[in-house]
């Protein structure tokens, strides 16, 4: 399981996603779910979510997600990297935010992930598709 102990949940160093405040709550093969609490950073002019947080938080899920499944290396040693991404914006967004992701299909390189994110009550705010390549994470001399 990727949950840890970290204050953002995730089992690894992630320094952007730590500083924008994402959080893992679940991880399942066929579902992850995270959240961010929006605060005044994330916001832009019209005091709504700013598209790039929203963003960052269905890449995220999605990437997680694609980790759940990979099949070699295992999920411990393996790193996501974006391909593409769509999103589709339904609605600004404020307070907590609630994302869930999947990994709907998988070859031996890619996945291919979705992911919806809702407010507290339950609205629909942003869905993606997204392709992910499967990496294995550099290890520095100091990994051992």
């Amino acid at each position: 399981m990727l949950v840890s102990d970290r204050p953002s949940g995730f089992d690894i160093a992630i320094p952007f996603v730590e500083h924008s405040g994402i959080r893992l709550l679940e991880t399942h093969r066929d579902k992850v779910v995270t959240e961010l609490s929006l605060a005044a950073h994330h916001m832009n002019s019209a005091g709504y979510a700013h598209g790039g947080a929203v963003m960052t938080l269905l890449d995220v899920t999605m990437a997680i997600a694609g980790r759940m499944v990979a099949r070699d290396p295992g999920p411990e040693d393996t790193v996501m990297a974006t391909i593409e991404m769509k999103t589709s914006f339904m609605q600004g967004a404020r307070g907590r935010l609630l994302c869930t992701g999947a990994c709907i299909h998988q070859t031996r390189a890619l996945a291919f992930c979705e992911a919806e994110i809702r407010d507290e009550s339950g609205a629909l705010i942003a869905r993606a598709s997204g392709t992910f390549r499967f990496m294995s994470r550099r290890r520095s001399p100091s990994d051992g």
